[in-house]
């Protein structure tokens, strides 16, 4: 299920190569060259100990590639695919030394992209649920790992999560300290003309402003904070008009109800900031 999924190439390379900078130092694994023969050769399986989501196969891969060109990987299970826990999702042969030198690089990697793909996975299934007879999509934010977001916001889409903004640059977000400095209709008016063809999101703190950001010609709404009742009502006034989207400390708990009051997008932030991470070992033969 991979492909759509992989994070760009040049995001892997470097946040692999920051990775392995950070965790060799300058003299590399001490550990690894005093107690391994340099000429041993092995083998270690990739096991999830616990259920989950796949996520960060290509990252796993660079680690090791980056390491040595003699070590070889092969998967078993890709970028999105349910876990079960036992299961054996990949393998690692090659050079001792290089194998172990990697491995703690490569399963923090997995764990923790595969932690936010299960977490996506379940805020997704959540929505999906509550129906309302229409499709919630669960997206992210931009509350992200620095350095890390490409990787992160790849491992929301293998949990079957959408993408808000990936950058400053994708789209206008008109939020409330903007707005400090005009209202909403006029920043709406500004955006329009300085970048057109760019979509525009208005945030909105109440119903007044949403009518507001409707009547202003915006792509989309986030309505902020706002509890199920009032994102019911938001939605009746958008009128199918104007998309709604709900943001602001939406939980497990609480995502179905504002799937059921007729939103068309979730955005979560605890998607990449607080996603536990997923239990992944490296089981030598």
């Amino acid at each position: 299920m991979s492909g759509d999924f992989d994070p760009p190439v040049s995001a892997v390379r470097e946040a692999v190569g920051r990775t392995l900078a950070e965790d060799l130092g300058v003299l590399g694994d001490l550990t690894s060259t005093a107690l391994i023969p340099g000429d041993a050769i092995g083998q270690g399986h990739l096991v999830a100990r616990v259920p989950g989501v796949l996520a960060g196969t290509a990252v796993a891969t660079e680690v090791f590639a980056q390491l040595d060109p003699a070590l070889s990987v092969t998967w078993a299970a890709a970028d999105g695919d349910s876990l079960a826990a036992g299961q054996r999702i990949g393998t690692v042969t090659g050079p001792l030394r290089s194998l172990l030198t990697g491995e703690r690089s490569a399963l923090n990697f997995l764990g923790h992209l595969s932690g936010v793909a299960t977490l996506t996975r379940a805020y997704v299934a959540a929505a999906a649920d509550a129906g309302a007879g229409r499709r919630c999509r669960i997206r992210d934010t931009r509350k992200t790992t620095p350095g890390l977001r490409a990787l992160e916001k790849a491992a929301v889409r293998a949990g079957g999560g959408a993408n808000h903004r990936g950058n400053l640059s994708d789209a206008v977000l008109i939020k409330d300290n903007h707005l400090r400095h005009c209202g909403i209709t006029e920043a709406v008016r500004r955006a329009r003309e300085r970048w057109p063809g760019a979509v525009v999101e208005v945030e909105c703190d109440t119903l007044d402003q949403l009518v507001e950001t409707k009547e202003a010609g915006a792509d989309l709404a986030l309505v902020d904070n706002m509890t199920p009742e009032e994102v019911a009502k938001a939605v009746v006034l958008a009128d199918g008009v104007l998309p709604v989207e709900v943001s602001g400390g939406v939980t497990l708990d609480s995502v179905a109800a504002y799937a059921a009051a007729g939103a068309d997008l979730v955005s979560v932030g605890a998607l990449t900031h607080s996603a536990p991470v997923l239990d992944i070992a490296l089981d030598l033969e």
